[in-house]
């Protein structure tokens, strides 16, 4: 008998083929998983990282809440349209305190990955009030009343032991001083050493970020999305070519 007839032989015996298709699923599922039980970490490491401080962190829980995901994604492909357009293509290690992450699959509006930093605190706050007044072909919803919606911290700490409780790293010590940290990167007249010591000079803002009194959801808004993409120095950064 042949190798066609024992081929033959396998698909014309239903029972057959369905055990040795489940088989050949297994020992390759097994080949794939097995393997991550030996490692720490699945993600490589990236210098400059950090959590998110309390500000930014309640800037992205209104970032979810508004369902700014639908239309933004976070994550730039490593394709040559893209990095062209929007920068570095992303690194696992970015997303690696995101829960949950925003890679996201589609596109209405650009990624925002890489959002930090290109523009003013100005142009987000315009942009929030009115998007078309910056970008007349937009369609996105107006949100004037983040401006309004002040906001005083008081349930930071909570969130931030459920993000430790899912393995983000923070300290009893960033817990602690999570409303005080919260309330002084708005204002850039406060005591914010202890902020930027406990999260990193190098990638911290620390300003009056809608320009207006008291903190609003403005405020955190525009505190993450000033942070994206800016945590990581790309002009440095080396890929592991040992993994």
């Amino acid at each position: 008998m042949g190798i066609l007839d024992k081929h033959k032989h396998i698909e014309t015996h239903a029972t057959l083929l369905l055990v040795l298709s489940f088989l050949v699923v297994t020992i390759g599922g097994l080949v794939q998983i097995v393997p991550l039980f030996y490692l720490d970490n699945t993600i490589e490491e990236v210098e400059g990282m950090r959590p998110y401080t309390p500000l930014e962190l309640a800037g992205r829980e209104v970032y979810l809440r508004e369902g700014c995901y639908v239309c933004h994604s976070q994550m730039i492909r490593p394709m040559r349209d893209e990095i062209e357009r929007y920068g570095h293509y992303s690194l696992a290690a970015e997303s690696m305190y995101d829960h949950p992450f925003q890679w996201g699959s589609k596109r209405t509006g650009p990624d925002l990955a890489r959002v930090g930093g290109r523009y003013s605190d100005a142009w987000h706050v315009d942009h929030f009030r009115n998007p078309q007044s910056v970008v007349p072909e937009s369609v996105m919803p107006k949100y004037p009343y983040l401006e309004q919606n002040r906001i005083e911290g008081e349930f930071i700490a909570d969130l931030m032991k459920t993000h430790k409780f899912v393995g983000v790293p923070y300290t009893d010590d960033m817990i602690a001083n999570a409303q005080s940290d919260f309330l002084a990167q708005a204002d850039p007249d406060s005591d914010y050493d202890g902020l930027l010591e406990r999260y990193g000079e190098a990638s911290v803002n620390v300003r009056n970020f809608d320009g207006q009194p008291n903190v609003t959801e403005a405020d955190a808004l525009i505190a993450y999305m000033q942070v994206l993409g800016t945590m990581v120095d790309f002009s440095t950064f080396e890929p592991d070519a040992s993994r």
